[in-house]
């Protein structure tokens, strides 16, 4: 059963007084709130874990790391700010956490980066369970969209394989989605996996299955993905940055459709759907992908076109992730300026439609006015263009805050991973955010 929407369970693993202290308000929230050790943390279910990291946790961070990739949540670290001048902490709370707080609490702060945890760990639930949230439709008038919609048609209701290509950002996981929600299996489960998300010695289990808790000596079986797809339609994407021991599985898998359950063959009725934005075919001539793998996949072919090529579509799709999102924020529905329209169609959008939308949705927080403008959607309008007269010290400021719109754009889901795209530490990342009254 999914928990009710209304229900959001947070777990304290290791808590300090601080984090004692914070309890109170967040159950006035509406959060379900529970505390233990970091050795009975995996047998407690939640949908955000905030962790005190501990000297011994810098010393062998395998263990909170093993936590982590385990719980299928998102993890928040709490450091002290002596912790964050040790050797290669960076590195471990950016790979491993969605944010990090320094103590003392700033508690607003604190709850808002809860409230965005939760959020993702939804989204991440819905990539691995069936679920009847709506979801953007493959919106467009341009020829590709139009050609790529009336393709959908002919082959959902096919069982065949289908091999999703085209650039990040593009839509491919909607069009998979559309490909199930169009064909008889729409019923049955949808399961996706990101094959290049996982690492690479989670991935088999996480397809496969395992047993939990070898450890301590009890081991109920976790049910893999290809499992959990029974009946329904099991989307892999990013395929080709599958490991060759996992591609060979899952050729196996593909060519008898059974799995080993508990020393039984277990016959599995899933159609396969997989998406690609790398070059499959110099995978193969490079030794990377199995080419009787490929074979298996690419039995029917579908393509995305990159938001450049579709014209006309831009406005369009704009104004509908802006009326989608302002039920999300509360905040009443905005148009566009005319300047913000311009500074649209003159970016080149490397991030595709995922860019755009993100673009949209930040704007939609930060406008003021009663549009949203090319400033609000961290793009250069008309004027700013127009005004090349200026200090050096005024170049240096806009390009410094035109840097964190865009990196916040792309990694607006985890601040860690942002900061380390530009390059600098998480307090240089804040204190330039405050700089220029981003957040």
């Amino acid at each position: 059963m999914h928990e009710l929407a209304s229900t959001r369970r947070l777990l304290i693993v290791e808590p300090c007084d601080e984090s004692l202290r914070l309890i109170p308000d967040l159950r006035a929230a509406g959060w379900e709130v529970d505390s233990c050790t970091l050795q009975s943390a995996a047998s407690r279910p939640c949908d955000v874990g905030l962790i005190r990291l501990m000297p011994q946790h810098f010393d062998h961070p395998e263990v909170v790391k093993d936590l982590i990739t385990r719980s299928n949540t998102e993890w928040i670290a709490v450091l002290t700010p002596d912790d964050l001048r040790r050797d290669k902490i960076g590195d471990f709370v950016c790979e491993s956490f969605f944010d990090f707080h320094t103590l003392p609490f700033d508690v607003a702060r604190v709850q808002v980066t809860l409230g965005r945890a939760y959020g993702m760990a939804r989204l991440r639930a819905q990539g691995v369970h069936y679920g009847s949230a709506p979801e953007h439709q493959l919106l467009g008038e341009s020829r590709p969209v139009r050609e790529l919609r009336r393709l959908i048609t002919k082959l959902a209701p096919t069982e065949s394989p289908v091999l999703i290509r085209g650039e990040s950002g593009t839509g491919k996981e909607l069009v998979a989605r559309t490909l199930h929600q169009q064909s008889q299996r729409r019923d049955k489960p949808f399961v996706s996996i990101n094959c290049s998300a996982i690492p690479e010695h989670l991935l088999q289990p996480e397809l496969f299955g395992y047993h939990e808790d070898v450890f301590s000596g009890a081991q109920p079986r976790k049910v893999g993905r290809i499992e959990a797809a029974n009946g329904g339609t099991l989307f892999l994407d990013e395929v080709g940055d599958l490991p060759l021991d996992a591609q060979a599985n899952l050729l196996r898998f593909l060519h008898d459709r059974l799995l080993d359950v508990d020393g039984e063959s277990v016959p599995i009725d899933v159609r396969v759907l997989a998406a690609t934005h790398i070059d499959l075919e110099a995978a193969i001539r490079e030794k990377r992908f199995r080419e009787d793998l490929y074979y298996r996949l690419n039995v029917l072919q579908a393509g995305t076109a990159p938001l450049r090529e579709r014209h006309g579509d831009l406005a369009l799709l704009a104004n509908h992730f802006a009326h989608f999102y302002s039920q999300e924020t509360g905040r009443r529905p905005r148009n566009f300026s005319q300047d913000a329209l311009v500074a649209m169609g003159k970016h080149d959008w490397p991030g595709n439609v995922r860019e755009l939308e993100n673009r949209v949705r930040r704007g939609l927080v930060l406008a003021e006015g009663r549009q949203i403008e090319a400033f609000d959607l961290g793009l250069l309008g008309e004027e700013e263009i127009s005004s090349s007269m200026g200090t050096l010290d005024d170049y240096k400021s806009r390009a410094e805050r035109q840097a964190l719109c865009d990196v916040l754009t792309r990694h607006s889901d985890n601040l860690s991973v942002a900061a380390k795209v530009l390059g600098v530490s998480r307090p240089t990342f804040y204190r330039l955010l405050h700089k220029h009254q981003i957040r």
